[in-house]
């Protein structure tokens, strides 16, 4: 399966064959990779220069090693963590602007909104209209516990995401819904007309993935991005 590695870049190239054997399906999830010693007579490497291109195949996220004489180097499932957590760097650092952290929500939700429209059935249905109930109850009986309401909206944006049935969508919108506080959480006003209007929206939003309207639905939601910028934008001007 392996062959010598190539001298200059010499981990880099274990690391791409290791890489390439796992993505054409020669080595599966859950199978073991041959003994250390086994990779270094095939790579002809030192113990050093293997251990190196093992530790970074495992920080990509494609093996687990398993220490012990029973341990070994372990083929991964693949998942979006390791895109999920370069993402997280970004915006826990604010590295990302409102504009941009805009501009892509008003693309790539636009898009799953309109993907939702697709694909939702009469279950998914159902799930976002209890959301937004709960959301309701809030305005109903005038309990506004703000942090449930940001997580019961945060739910129902990645409700949307896992309609669509992709998994990059879900992963990488968790990480945004889970850092976005603190973009609009200085400039958004807990105000019960901001609230209501929110509620309003994706009360349409619902309607036009219910009838299967993508273009509306698409709209809709990138009304509602659009809006809660503005609002920010607003606030921020009034700050500075």
């Amino acid at each position: 399966m392996f062959k010598q590695a190539k001298q200059n870049r010499t981990s880099e190239n274990i690391i791409f064959q290791i890489q390439e054997a796992i993505l054409e399906g020669k080595l599966k999830v859950g199978d073991k990779l041959p003994s250390e010693m086994q990779l270094r007579e095939a790579f002809q490497v030192s113990r050093g220069t293997l251990r190196e291109a093992l530790i970074a195949l495992e920080q990509k996220g494609l093996i687990t090693i398993k220490p012990g004489a029973k341990g070994g180097a372990v083929v991964c499932p693949m998942d979006t963590k390791w895109v999920s957590e370069s993402l997280d760097l970004l915006l826990r650092y604010q590295k990302i602007s409102l504009e941009e952290l805009t501009e892509f929500r008003l693309e790539v939700e636009g898009l799953v909104a309109a993907k939702a429209a697709e694909k939702a059935n009469k279950e998914h249905i159902e799930q976002l209209r209890a959301l937004l109930k709960s959301m309701e109850d809030h305005l109903r009986y005038g309990v506004l516990r703000w942090d449930e309401i940001g997580e019961l909206d945060k739910v129902f944006h990645l409700s949307l995401a896992r309609i669509t049935g992709n998994k990059i969508y879900e992963s990488v919108l968790f990480t945004v819904y889970d850092n976005i506080k603190q973009y609009f959480g200085r400039f958004i006003p807990k105000d019960i007309m901001v609230f209501k209007n929110t509620c309003e929206e994706l009360q349409e939003i619902i309607k036009a993935i219910e009838s299967k309207d993508v273009d509306k639905a698409k709209a809709l939601l990138q009304a509602h991005i659009r809006r809660y910028y503005q609002k920010a934008e607003a606030y921020k001007q009034v700050e500075n």
